[in-house]
């Protein structure tokens, strides 16, 4: 496969196990370069991939020398991307979660519309957990306030494709964004900055421990770290109502 020079898949990780090999086995079906960001993994889970990567051209790996969380590592990512030329980013989790046969389709819809994040909206099934899929409608209700309905379809999802320029940007004028509070403040502050959001369903797969799954979210800490960012981004974006009116107006007409 032709190695894209625009657009690359990135894949933040932090202790997946083997399900890291699996993902980025399937991602490189997909899609040429893929990047693997380490977020101080201690599983040996880059000790495996170095194997595939000595063998294949279109595989990197970033280390990061501690656990930094999420968003630090998809931060380092796009800082060593742009700097290497490229344009935009699909981030992609380790864990098996997310649809690797759709990155085509969402590279493409990228392509045709450089200008705009393009955004999973996940479909859950059955074997979701019912706490996670509610706690995830009050997430996106709240970015939805923040932008005032200005098409964030799904505020946590992470399978996205990131204009790189515009999210650097962002991610270099506050100290926020880092961890799980990434995804949601990411989409959020980009609609703010005038990127347009299109949506495309994605369906999603909740792993067991024996098919491999592995979650880092906590319930206790990381739900206070979503609810201090609700916080902030109302508060804020109270500053920036008359302009979100502006474009809210302009939109309609």
């Amino acid at each position: 496969m032709k190695a894209s020079t625009t657009h690359l898949v990135l894949i933040p990780s932090y202790n997946p196990g083997r399900k890291l090999l699996e993902t980025v086995d399937a991602a490189r079906q997909y899609w040429n370069p893929v990047w693997v960001v380490a977020d101080g993994s201690t599983d040996g889970s880059t000790e495996l991939l170095a194997a595939r990567i000595a063998k294949d051209s279109g595989l990197r790996l970033l280390q990061l020398p501690g656990n930094r969380g999420k968003g630090a590592a998809v931060l380092a990512g796009l800082e060593e991307a742009a700097a290497a030329g490229y344009t935009h980013a699909l981030t992609l989790d380790a864990d098996g979660q997310h649809p690797v046969a759709l990155i085509p389709e969402f590279m493409a819809a990228s392509r045709r519309r450089p200008e705009a994040m393009i955004l999973g909206l996940p479909v859950f099934g059955e074997q979701a957990p019912r706490v996670r899929v509610r706690g995830r409608r009050i997430s996106n209700l709240w970015a939805n306030i923040e932008t005032l309905w200005s098409g964030i379809g799904d505020s946590l999802f992470g399978f996205r494709v990131y204009p790189i320029q515009p999210l650097l940007r962002i991610m270099s004028r506050q100290p926020w964004m880092r961890r799980f509070d990434f995804d949601p403040e990411a989409a959020v502050r980009l609609c703010w900055h005038g990127v347009p959001a299109i949506n495309l369903p994605a369906p999603v797969r909740y792993l067991s421990a024996t098919e491999g799954g592995v979650s880092h979210f906590h319930y206790g800490r990381d739900n206070l770290l979503l609810t201090f960012m609700h916080v902030r981004l109302v508060l804020e974006s109270l500053l920036r109502l008359p302009g979100l009116l502006i474009r809210w107006l302009s939109g309609r007409a």
